[in-house]
């Protein structure tokens, strides 16, 4: 703003001159220079504001500097009677600041109201807490869960190669703590890197977060040894048995799905078949449901995402509707920010997994809804009363009843029979999981 006041008297010098001026032909030639000064703030500004508001705004300046121009051209030739000239010119500013009020102050208010914070950063969950960071080794206390007490199970060869979904990484990375061995202190532990890639065996990965399509991937392929999943989609299971493979899913915890809607949103509970008549498109409007009179955007995540195949389960045999390419999201942290945003307030629906929104992010930008009148808290998901209440699961696969890494079978077995034990149990408690037992 101040930038354009300096600019602004700079660029009506000339005009102040020209006011007194009675030369008709240098009168004409300030008036110029003023017009080409014009021209060139309301170019620097439209720059400035389009950085800040989206190239919508780039009018905006071009017409406040038509409008200061047209007012002082008004006064500089004396044009028409001076009662007139006043009632055009006090038109003209009211027009003006009438026009910078609708389209500046409500831009300016909603980009005050804070939206969600940047990208869960996982590696602040790895195993044992190090990293290199631009070439340098980097060690921080792993947010991960400990056990209080040494645990009954201990690896030192044969280590299985753990991937899986984003919501679950901290969970198996906990895990991976209590079990592997653990790197010497000041060396590098680039094989328990979550951005890690289990395909590039220069690597030496062990232990990632290649999320649900990429670990699934990574298991059939035989990259991957055990992967944790909040489930698995029909494709996914056609995709295994094409290949001849035998998915194994071991119950590990349970977690809760959840629909959340920005805090603001006056909405509480939704029922199944609410929520299914929502993504069939069926109901558009929020006060159908106990909602303001606003359209639902009741956004989605890629069919490949463990999120969606949960969707998928709910809606049944109900067709989802199709959603617009803005209203798809690649990653949970992104449909989470959208809700989460001021823009969406009164319209936005998103859905993720409990964990993942309450713990992971941490944020209470948003309100979690009911179900058929039931919240998701941890008593109702280790009751079931919960309605979406699901165990999530340590995968692996076999082909002709044999790990395809046959060499790790028998470490394989041992993990997947200590994670069900009460150490394996407790760390998902931990975590922040409901126990499967």
């Amino acid at each position: 703003m101040l930038f354009f006041l300096i600019v602004l008297a700079i660029v009506m010098a000339p005009l102040a001159v020209a006011y007194f001026i009675k030369n008709m032909i240098v009168k004409g030639i300030l008036s110029a220079i003023s017009l080409f000064g014009f021209l060139l703030l309301a170019f620097l500004s439209a720059l400035m504001l389009s950085d800040y508001f989206g190239m919508n705004s780039v009018w905006l300046p071009f017409t406040l500097c038509a409008l200061i121009y047209l007012i002082s051209i008004l006064f500089v030739w004396k044009l028409f009677t001076e009662k007139r000239r006043r009632i055009i010119a006090i038109s003209v500013a009211g027009a003006a600041v009438l026009m910078t009020a609708i389209f500046v102050v409500p831009i300016v208010y909603r980009e005050s109201i804070p939206v969600a914070g940047e990208e869960v950063f996982l590696p602040d969950y790895s195993p044992f807490g190090s990293w290199y960071a631009d070439d340098v080794l980097t060690y921080r206390e792993s947010l991960a869960a400990n056990l209080d007490e040494e645990s009954s199970l201990k690896f030192y060869e044969d280590l299985p190669r753990i991937d899986g979904a984003t919501a679950l990484y901290p969970l198996y990375s906990a895990f991976v703590r209590a079990v592997y061995p653990a790197p010497e202190p000041g060396l590098d532990s680039s094989g328990y890197f979550p951005y890690d890639d289990l395909r590039e065996p220069q690597h030496n990965a062990l232990v990632v977060c290649s999320r649900t399509a990429g670990a699934f991937e990574n298991l059939i392929d035989g990259y991957a040894d055990i992967i944790f999943l909040m489930g698995v989609s029909d494709e996914q299971i056609a995709a295994a048995d094409r290949r001849g493979l035998e998915l194994i899913l071991t119950p590990a915890g349970r977690e809760a799905f959840v629909f959340f809607v920005n805090s603001r949103n006056p909405a509480e509970n939704l029922s199944v078949h609410e929520i299914q008549q929502i993504y069939s498109g069926e109901i558009s409007n929020w006060r159908e449901v106990g909602g303001g009179n606003d359209t639902i955007r009741a956004f989605q995540r890629p069919d490949e995402s463990g999120s969606q195949t949960m969707l998928k389960q709910i809606m049944g045999d109900v067709p989802l509707a199709p959603a617009l390419l803005d209203e798809v999201f690649d990653t949970m942290i992104g449909m989470y920010e959208r809700v989460a945003s001021y823009r969406n307030y009164r319209n936005s629906l998103g859905y993720s997994f409990l964990y993942y929104i309450r713990d992971m992010i941490g944020e209470n930008k948003v309100k979690f809804l009911s179900i058929d009148g039931i919240a998701p808290t941890p008593e109702n998901i280790r009751s079931g009363a919960y309605p979406f209440a699901n165990n999530f699961y340590a995968i692996t696969v076999k082909e002709d009843g044999e790990y395809i890494n046959r060499e790790k079978a028998e470490n394989i077995n041992k993990l997947l029979e200590w994670i069900l034990s009460p150490q394996g149990q407790y760390l998902v408690e931990k975590t922040g999981y409901v126990p499967i037992k």
